[in-house]
């Protein structure tokens, strides 16, 4: 098969822990070629959505891991699977890209994760449709209803609904200090919507990573320790990636979101649970794939291309039946 992956600069891969590059390598293992582009390579004319590709082949070198082997533009429909990989942040201009990979998908295209799916699924307000598996969450822009929210719960984590990385997370402890400056900051003086979630103290044990893929959970989550003095466990704030067994909780919220996400259009979905608490549904480039594969054993890029495979197959068959 061609399998193009929509991604960042590949000069910018740190290929030790890259998902991506996992993906990359095990599809090449596999005899499919490899193919990549940026967002800015797309095109729509003539109402073609078509995109200048490169054919690359792996090196095995750590840094210098890949090679091009051509340069081509493409009609996205020539090839037999896209993977979205690009990262946030999630603004229009991801949104532009959405729309054309969704235009590409009516040409014929098979894209995973389903453009539509990611735009509908924001990584933070996903979980409000499941919130049997929350802790008590406020999403508004009101300085008010943001100031009850942290009255009554004392201990209180305010973030932005387009953060990535940990980055904008703040704690306010039940002495509110800094809440008025932190609630005007984030919320741009109450132009933007915000989320307020109640402090989960088990994040001392670690924001766990569990990957979902197409709708059956990986037997591993990642937990993220934060580092002493921080409440953010993301590896990109410092965080120590540890894999451990899936609990009883994580499967119980990873099987009930499972098929549901996997029947939207979303192959592989990363949620983040702490606790016993679901705090986020991870749909544009979920990660974790290699420090799990080298912690356990379990080849998570593996069962992702294995996902991929069947997907095409599968569309392959309903072009059949039309």
């Amino acid at each position: 098969m061609k399998i193009a992956f929509l991604a960042d600069p590949l000069a910018g891969f740190k290929t030790y822990k890259d998902s991506t590059f996992a993906m990359m390598r095990e599809a090449a293992k596999r005899g499919h070629a490899v193919y990549a582009f940026e967002q800015k390579d797309m095109a729509l004319e003539e109402g073609i959505v078509t995109a200048r590709v490169r054919h690359i082949e792996l090196t095995g070198d750590e840094h210098d891991w890949y090679k091009v082997v051509s340069t081509e533009e493409v009609r996205l429909s020539t090839l037999d699977a896209i993977i979205e990989r690009k990262d946030p942040p999630f603004d229009m201009e991801y949104v532009y890209g959405t729309y054309l990979l969704e235009l590409a998908e009516k040409q014929g295209a098979c894209v995973f994760n389903k453009p539509s799916a990611i735009r509908d699924n924001n990584e933070k307000l996903a979980i409000a449709q499941f919130s049997e598996f929350t802790s008590p969450t406020l999403v508004t822009s009101d300085e008010a209803r943001l100031r009850a929210f942290h009255a009554k719960h004392q201990d209180v984590i305010f973030k932005p609904l387009d953060g990535m990385g940990g980055t904008g997370i703040f704690r306010v402890k039940a002495d509110g200090l800094n809440l008025g400056a932190i609630i005007e900051t984030l919320s741009e003086n109450g132009a933007q919507t915000i989320m307020a979630q109640r402090f989960i103290a088990d994040i001392v044990k670690g924001d766990k990573r569990i990957l979902v893929i197409g709708g059956k959970p990986v037997p591993f989550s990642l937990a993220r320790i934060p580092q002493a003095g921080e409440v953010r466990g993301n590896l990109a704030a410092g965080g120590t990636g540890v894999a451990q067994p899936l609990t009883a909780r994580d499967l119980e919220i990873a099987e009930k979101l499972g098929p549901i996400l996997a029947a939207r259009g979303l192959m592989l979905v990363g949620l983040d649970v702490i606790g016993d608490y679901l705090t986020e549904v991870n749909v544009t480039s979920p990660t974790c794939f290699q420090e799990i594969m080298q912690q356990t054993g379990f080849d998570v890029a593996a069962m992702f291309v294995d996902a991929v495979e069947d997907g095409v197959a599968q569309a392959q068959q309903r072009q059949k039946v039309k």
